[in-house]
């Protein structure tokens, strides 16, 4: 079991003092590495020997004995408050610099147990700097003021040499980080956190940088939790050349030897969440020209970047090469589309997208993060690529759909606005004009209630290289487009919205058909996402509908004969000897056609199937309701050397009403050996065989209760799966995939992958329509994780964990992607020679480089395998390997994840102690150690 300090402790000053006395508030790291100083908030120092974290009651630091040494004159000894700061002398290790909250610094000599210098600040202290030399103290105040004091020679107090406040008179928020780092050549870097001037700039997080006569402000749209300096040379002690800074919602990185300070970019933990994601698209396997060309345009974005390489280094990537090129596309709230190399374990940008420019908005978006007006002041300057906020909530990016053969995509936003693009490899200046597609099709009665359509720039607009748009269709009335599906082989896309759907030909630009399949009772789809309000009177009349119809259906089914019961239950049994028990299915009412939005669109779906007669295959558009409608219409496509002239035709087919009128999340059609139609192009380019025209088609149609199949051409019912009737869970998320065969590289069988409300997985076969495997996957209060899942054409998954996070699933046996990493764990004692970390305040500061931090590394690393080897309910030593390794990050490990490891872990091992010192007893690592190997994660500092 994980060792604590002993509850036996015979100082005096603990026994008597209350619980908030043991709250440690700043945590020291010895140079020596065996040494843990841990400040306290009742102004208590108490030295703790590691790894064994045994208390060395004869090196604590009293309050008491600090107070007793200060001068008569130093306001009566008033109370010195909470520890604030704790620093190492740089050249002398026997010396230790302890900072209290009221302003009092006080430097303590660790063999003599006394204190040798007192520096009397008189504001609240904030943090706490002791240069290189060992000869100035630095600290910082509340005020917004930092002070320079000289703490070299002879005399037990110090004089104060300098105190300024960076920017002006007026009130200013405190400073709560300084740091100095000196040059070879020219004056020190001087690093200040806070101090913004609290009534124009107080909500600002921001890091100011000063060297000679360059002053910047850097500001981040996100609070800052920390930042360190690495430094030039092998050891690490050479001329600042990055600054790290990790804010709460990324990780940014300044290159400060390059003119202008530009950002490095990061090649992992970049922001999933720059903007808010509102939808996610994923394409396998996609060909290495297109793979190239997104490349080549994501570079062409990144020429602000710093062209020096990621300065932190260190762990083993242990994952093989990803056997194909997977991407992952992320609409965001601000309208732009985001490109993930999701081949691997992490996500790597490739490529973002902008749709803004299309569009007149209240504030032209601009990505020149560097921006800053002459001669204001403070000097501020944007970093970080994270902006929760939107210029238009209309820009939101809905559906996706992108072409790996054709390297055409469509883009569907919140305001009905359709884009179709073409990936181009130059610049081009064009104008979008847009199709109105009119849904209502001259309906009566009806008003749009909701926001306004986008209105499209008249001028030309430059755009980049990458993909540019050269159509548009704005649905009308502007609500959200809830499918959309594109067809490159037969030029054509599709929409839908909660009023109907239609289709376009982006090559002739011109709309093909419009359907409206908006219910003259559903009044909700007429206001729009803004005001969706439900009439009280109207739920409360649907409630007793439901209510009324379940009486009568009880009263139809009930028997009151006893003779008719006994005589059904013999029937039963005798059933039941010779058939096998089919399960138990509840039952399940049709919803009223009067339900809400029962005109919208769920699911588009483009098939080359038979739907006349069974000899001539045509082109085909399905499309499914959230009422349970499917409608099938006939497309008859031009020749090929016609196709740009003669206008595409659509013309109803087919039309099915589900019983229960639940809504129709998926449609796929089986060719004659009971495969899903190949995608388009797919057989053109060779990479699937034509689909089977000899045998019968057949109609896949997955409601959100069953999945039901009809043979083709008559749509007559063959045999269908109930799953609500079942376990009562209902169908969100339903996908096509391919299962390979873990053994043979040759076999595979064709699925539908299913994610439920409950957050379970299912794996249905086809065409026999059985439910094969089910899994746990998501917990079913976590409504926005389901919504968000996306399945893969192989039998993957991603879906939000957190708004900022995917948490990837596998289903299939061949394709599994998973971390495998290592960062190792030093066995060796460092020496008092080295560089030592600087914490400063709660958390754990990394003072002079990337070198500093292996202290901090070394010894919470030793403290986890000791506590792991020497855990009676885990005796299993790579248990240790297994926390390291599910804490780094895939491809990018470095020192700075083993510092996030470090971090957290020691963190949660200052808690340990702090209970120990308040009586406590529970070990911390046991239950983290179940908790991670049961499926959970290690604790952190918020956690």
């Amino acid at each position: 079991m994980m060792r604590t300090l002993p509850s036996h402790r015979s100082t005096s000053y603990h026994s008597r003092a209350p619980p908030s006395v043991t709250r440690v508030t700043a945590v020291l790291t010895h140079s020596s590495g065996d040494l843990l100083f841990l400040g306290t908030e009742g102004g208590h120092v108490f030295v703790v020997e590691v790894p064994g974290f045994r208390e060395l009651e004869e090196r604590n630091i009293s309050l008491e004995n600090v107070t007793n040494s200060l001068p008569e004159d130093y306001g009566g000894r008033r109370s010195l408050e909470h520890v604030e700061s704790l620093q190492e002398n740089p050249v002398n290790p026997r010396q230790v610099l302890i900072g209290y909250g009221r302003g009092m610094m006080v430097i303590w000599d660790l063999e003599r147990q006394s204190a040798v210098k007192h520096i009397p600040a008189t504001q609240q202290l904030e943090s706490v700097w002791w240069t290189e030399d060992g000869g100035h103290v630095l600290s910082s105040h509340s005020d917004g003021s930092y002070c320079r004091w000289m703490v070299a020679g002879e005399g037990t107090q110090s004089e104060q040499e300098k105190s300024e406040v960076p920017y002006g008179h007026f009130p200013c928020k405190a400073i709560s980080k300084i740091i100095q780092l000196p040059t070879e050549q020219g004056p020190p870097f001087l690093f200040l956190s806070g101090g913004m001037p609290r009534a124009s700039y107080g909500d600002r997080h921001c890091i100011s940088v000063i060297h000679s006569k360059t002053h910047v402000a850097l500001d981040f749209t996100s609070r800052i939790i920390d930042f360190f300096v690495i430094r030039d040379g092998p050891d690490h002690t050479g001329d600042p050349s990055a600054l790290v800074v990790l804010v709460e919602e990324e990780l940014v990185v300044i290159d400060l030897q390059t003119e202008g300070w530009p950002v490095i970019q990061t090649p992992y933990l970049v922001p999933l969440h720059c903007s808010a994601i509102t939808c996610s698209h994923h394409v396998s396997a996609i060909p290495l020209k297109l793979w190239e060309r997104v490349l080549s345009a994501g570079a062409l974005q990144n020429t602000h970047y710093s062209k020096k390489p990621w300065p932190i280094t260190g762990g083993q990537n242990l994952s093989p090469d990803a056997p194909q090129r997977d991407l992952l596309l992320t609409g965001h709230e601000d309208g732009t589309v985001r490109f993930w190399d999701a081949s691997g374990v992490c996500l790597y940008p490739m490529y973002k997208l902008s749709t803004a420019g299309v569009f007149l908005t209240d504030a032209e978006p601009n990505d020149n993060m560097n921006q800053g007006t002459e001669g204001e002041w403070p000097p501020f300057r944007k970093v970080g690529c994270f902006d929760p906020y939107s210029d238009d909530p209309r820009l939101g990016v809905q559906k996706i759909h992108l072409c790996k053969y054709s390297g055409y995509l469509t883009v569907a936003g919140t305001a009905g606005q359709i884009l179709v693009l073409e990936l181009n490899d130059e610049a081009a200046e064009q104008t979008v004009e847009a199709t109105v597609a009119d849904l209502l099709q001259g309906q009566e009665g009806f008003r749009w209630k909701g926001h306004t359509r986008l209105e499209v720039k008249e001028e030309p607009v430059m755009f980049p290289p990458g993909f540019q748009p050269f159509a548009l269709v704005q649905c009308q009335p502007p609500a959200v487009v809830t499918a959309l599906t594109l067809h490159s082989e037969w030029k054509l896309v599709t929409f839908g919205t909660s009023h109907g759907f239609g289709l376009y030909d982006y090559q002739q630009k011109n709309t093909v058909l419009v359907r409206c399949t908006l219910n003259p009772s559903d009044q909700l789809a007429m206001e729009g996402p803004l005001s969706r309000v439900k009439s009280i009177k109207k739920s409360l009349r649907q409630s007793f509908r439901r209510i009324r119809r379940s009486r009568v259906s009880l009263r139809k089914h009930h028997v009151n004969s006893a003779a008719k019961v006994q005589e059904a239950n013999a029937r039963l049994e005798a059933e039941l000897a010779e058939m096998e028990l089919a399960p138990v299915q509840r039952k399940i009412e049709a919803r009223s056609s009067d339900d809400s939005f029962t005109g919208l669109v769920r699911t588009l779906y483009f098939a080359d199937t038979f739907l006349s007669d069974s000899s001539h295959h045509t082109p085909s558009l399905w499309a499914g309701t959230n009422g349970g409608s499917v409608l099938a219409y006939q497309l008859r496509l031009p020749p090929v050397e016609r196709r740009a002239e003669d206008p595409v035709s659509a013309h109803p087919a087919k039309e099915i009403q589900l019983m229960h009128r639940a809504p129709v999340v998926g449609i796929v059609v089986l060719d004659g050996h009971g495969s899903p139609l190949p995608e388009p192009l797919e057989v053109a380019h060779d990479l699937a065989r034509s689909a089977d025209m000899q045998g019968c088609h057949q109609l896949l149609v997955i409601s959100e209760e069953q999945f039901k199949v009809f043979t083709l051409p008559k749509v007559s019912a063959k045999m269908k799966l109930k799953l609500t009737a079942i376990d009562g869970s209902r169908v969100r998320r339903v996908g096509v995939a391919w299962f390979g065969s873990s053994r043979s590289e040759d076999y595979g069988e064709s699925g539908l992958t299913v994610l439920t409300n409950q957050g379970d997985l299912h794996v249905v076969s086809l065409p026999g329509v059985k439910l094969q495997v089910q899994y746990p996957c998501i917990r079913r209060e976590d409504v926005s994780g389901i919504a968000s899942c996306v399945f893969t054409k192989h039998g993957q998954g991603f879906y939000l964990i957190s708004p900022s996070e995917f948490e990837r699933f596998s289903l299939s046996a061949r394709c599994v992607v998973e971390p495998r990493s290592l960062v190792e764990v030093p066995s060796q004692t460092p020496s008092t020679t080295l560089p030592r970390a600087q914490p400063d305040g709660p958390s754990v500061a990394h003072r002079n480089s990337t070198r500093a931090t292996d202290d901090v590394e070394g010894s919470a690393r030793r403290v986890m395998e000791h506590a792991l080897l020497n855990d009676e309910t885990t005796h299993d030593h790579p248990t240790a390997r297994f926390i390291i390794t599910n804490l780094t990050h895939g491809n990018c490990q470095s020192s700075l994840c083993v510092c996030g490891l470090t971090c957290s872990f020691l963190t949660a091992v200052l808690q340990e102690i702090q209970k120990s010192l308040e009586g406590y007893q529970p070990t911390f690592l046991e239950n983290n150690v179940k908790s991670a190997l049961a499926g959970g994660k290690v604790l952190t500092n918020g956690d």
